[in-house]
C-alpha cells in the first residue's frame, strides 16, 4: 500500500472486539479507532471465531462469557488455529463474572480487565498485546 505521493502507507493494526454488550463493544471501538486502530465488533464467539479465520487480527479483546462460545473456548479454538495470534488476547469481565475462569486466566497469563474498563487500561492492554507480536 502506498499513500497519493508514493510513499509507503503503513498497515493499521486491526482488533477484534468481541462483546455482546453492544453499547460497550462500540466504546472499545470508538476508542481504539481514535487511536488509530482499525476495530471490528462481533457480538458472539461463534462468530468471531470464523472472523478470525478470514481476517488478518493484530489482537482481540473478548468478554469472558461470549455469547455462542465462551472466552476461554474461543481462547482455545484461536490457539489451534492461530497460536501467535492467542497471545494477544485481553479478556474483559464483571467483578463478580471472573471467578469460574479464575484457573484458565492464571495457568495461561492472560490480561483480565474487570467492568467498568477504563479508557487507560484498554488501550494499555491492547498496546502490550501488540507488542508481543514483535
Amino acid at each position: 500500500m502506498t499513500t497519493s505521493n508514493g510513499t509507503p502507507r503503513c498497515k493499521r493494526k486491526h482488533v477484534l472486539i468481541v462483546d455482546d454488550d453492544i453499547s460497550l463493544a462500540w466504546s472499545f471501538k470508538q476508542t481504539l479507532e481514535c487511536r488509530g486502530y482499525d476495530a471490528t465488533i462481533v457480538p458472539e464467539g461463534s462468530l468471531a471465531l470464523k472472523f478470525v479465520r478470514q481476517h488478518d487480527l493484530d489482537a482481540i479483546v473478548c468478554d469472558l462469557q461470549a455469547f455462542g462460545l465462551e472466552g476461554d473456548l474461543l481462547y482455545a479454538a484461536v490457539e489451534h488455529a492461530c497460536p501467535s495470534l492467542a497471545r494477544r488476547f485481553v479478556f474483559i469481565a464483571g467483578e463478580d463474572n471472573h471467578s469460574a475462569f479464575r484457573k484458565f486466566i492464571d495457568s495461561e497469563e492472560i490480561p483480565l480487565l474487570c467492568k467498568p474498563v477504563s479508557v487507560e487500561a484498554l488501550l494499555n492492554e491492547v498496546l502490550r498485546m501488540m507488542e508481543r507480536a514483535t
